[in-house]
Formats: structure tokens, sequence, C-alpha cells
């Protein structure tokens, strides 16, 4: 199993929506090095969903229910994803940044992808803050 961040501006797709509707089409993603982490992905990965924007916070997890594909000869394509659970209690960019084991977490390395990769090492790390 892989682990991922997805991050959403919360005007276009929110983690209220996510939640309220249980499964969605994670488009609209044209940076060519999150369709490569897109293509990567496998039914079952897990993946964080984040808000980007002035909230800057992971809500909770969601799964991928179906692998990367096109739609009517698109050049980028998707992914669909389902409502998983959410964290015991919010991570925020900040704790991150706080945290040094997370100082190579994508989000800090490559800030403006909407889909990058988390290690399990990480994965743990964000599960483990939100508990507290």
């Amino acid at each position: 199993m892989q682990f991922w961040l997805l991050k959403s501006e919360p005007s276009e797709y929110s983690w209220q929506e996510m939640e309220k509707e249980k499964v969605a089409k994670w488009d609209g993603v044209c940076n060519y090095q999150a369709q490569s982490y897109m293509r990567a992905m496998k039914l079952g990965d897990s993946a964080f969903f984040y808000h980007t924007g002035k909230e800057k916070v992971i809500f909770g997890i969601i799964e991928v229910f179906k692998e990367y594909y096109r739609v009517n000869g698109s050049k980028f394509g998707l992914v669909d994803v389902k409502f998983s659970k959410p964290l015991s209690n919010q991570v925020t960019l900040s704790d991150i940044k706080r945290n040094p084991l997370l100082k190579n977490m994508a989000i800090l390395k490559q800030p403006r992808l909407s889909v990058s990769p988390v290690s399990e090492a990480e994965w743990n790390e964000i599960i483990r803050m939100s508990e507290c």
C-alpha cells in the first residue's frame, strides 16, 4: 500500500462535501508531476485530504476507489476516491512544519503540487499527531 496527500481548495471541493458524497472524482489536476503520482495510485491506497487556501489543514483520510483513467480523450486523467474517516484531530501545515520527523515531506518541498506521496513513516507520524 502507498500513501498520498491530496489537496483541494475548499471552495472547489471541501472535506464536508467528501464526507457527504462518500465517493468523488479527483480531477482537475493539470500538473504533470501530480498526474504521474495519480497514475501510480493503486486501488485501496490511502490519502490525506488536505484543504489549501487559508485553512492549510489535513481533515481526514480518503481511499483510492478507482485507479487512474481518462474521460473522452482528455489530456489529463483522474482517480476516484472514497471517504474513509476523519482524523481525530486536524493536523495543520504549521504542525507539520514544526515536526522534525516531517521535514522532508513533499508538501514542504513542493508546496504547489496538489497530489504528492507520503512515506509510511510520515503517514504514521501524522496519524500519531492527530491522536494527541
